[in-house]
Formats: structure tokens, C-alpha cells, sequence
């Protein structure tokens, strides 16, 4: 059992839960109480009223990938990050730590090393 003091940190079950939705999010028409839950989370609004703009950028740090090829989790985390980097004033390396234990939790075998390779292309370290 993880006892790492983050996963008991509320802003990182707040970001789990907001990539959970953000994930969600990307099977609208499989979720019937999918309209109930976007209306319900100011949150996830803000996120979906960005997302040209953050897969632009995401597109762009990893060129190798088409959006459509990229993991679903590996794609709601790395589009949260990317949202959290540009509205709030969270360092970089506490946003790419961050990304990297949420895919640990929720992505792949290759998720971690993916999101932390995009991450560091687009906050360009």
C-alpha cells in the first residue's frame, strides 16, 4: 500500500477526480448522466472551454502522436496540467510530479514516462 503523503493531499484528489471527468468526457455519448455531471462541475467547463487551446499545445510537445493515438487517461491528464500551468501559479515541477503520479494511478505500463516526456516539452526544462 502507497502511503506517499500526496495521495492523501486534497489538491491531488481534486485533480483525480477533475481528470476522472475530463477522461468521462471523452465518451459523452456512452455516459447517459454524462450533461448532468459537465453542468454540475465548474471545473471540468473551464478545462472543456480550453481544450482547443491545450491540445494545441499538447500536439505540439509531442508531434509524434496525434491526439486521437494517445491514451484517453494519458490525454485527461496531460490536457489538466496543461490547464493548471496556464490559469494557476503551481510550479512546473510540482505540475509534472503531479502528472506523472496520476499516471501512475490510472494510466499504462508506459503512462509516466509518456506524460513526464510531453510535460517536459511544453514547459520546456
Amino acid at each position: 500500500m502507497n502511503t506517499s503523503p500526496i495521495h492523501t493531499d486534497p489538491r491531488h484528489e481534486h485533480r483525480a477526480a477533475l481528470m476522472q471527468q475530463l477522461f468521462a468526457y471523452s465518451f459523452p455519448s456512452e455516459n447517459p448522466d454524462f450533461q448532468t455531471q459537465f453542468e454540475a462541475s465548474p471545473d471540468l467547463q473551464e478545462v472543456v472551454a480550453a481544450l482547443s487551446e491545450l491540445d494545441e499545445i499538447i500536439q505540439a510537445a509531442a508531434p509524434e502522436r496525434p491526439l486521437h493515438d494517445i491514451n484517453k487517461i494519458d490525454l485527461a491528464i496531460l490536457r489538466l496540467i496543461v490547464f493548471e500551468s496556464k490559469r494557476k501559479k503551481t510550479p512546473k515541477k510540482v505540475l509534472i510530479n503531479e502528472g506523472i503520479e496520476l499516471a501512475k494511478e490510472y494510466g499504462t505500463d508506459s503512462s509516466p514516462r509518456f506524460v513526464n516526456g510531453v510535460l517536459a516539452n511544453v514547459f520546456e526544462l
